[in-house]
């Protein structure tokens, strides 16, 4: 038997006290992030093809989120997605007039 894998015993608190009982700590809560929140506006629109059939989908940015927390997603999986799709359309009107 190897010596080095041996380990000092060290006593446990239920060891020296039999009789107190011990509280479990409840687990701790962390929330799911399903929505990361309101979003601030769609930056990007792009075609991509899944299943066989080409789906839209958009480069949302979220209010108090950093660029990095960007996500695509698909039109309805957007809260608000009409109002944010007509400000993101109406921008790229603009955008194409000024040139």
């Amino acid at each position: 038997f190897p010596v080095s894998l041996v380990k000092p015993y060290f006593q446990t608190e239920e060891d020296k006290f039999p009789s107190r009982k011990r509280i479990p700590t409840p687990p701790e809560i962390v929330e799911v992030e399903d929505s990361p929140g309101q979003v601030k506006r769609i930056i990007k629109a792009r075609k991509i093809r899944l299943d066989g059939k080409d789906q839209r989908q958009y480069l949302v940015r979220f209010k108090n989120q950093t660029a990095d927390k960007d996500k695509w997603l698909a039109e309805d999986a957007i809260p608000d997605g009409n109002l944010h799709l007509r400000r993101l359309r109406a921008s790229r009107r603009t955008e194409k007039s000024h040139q």
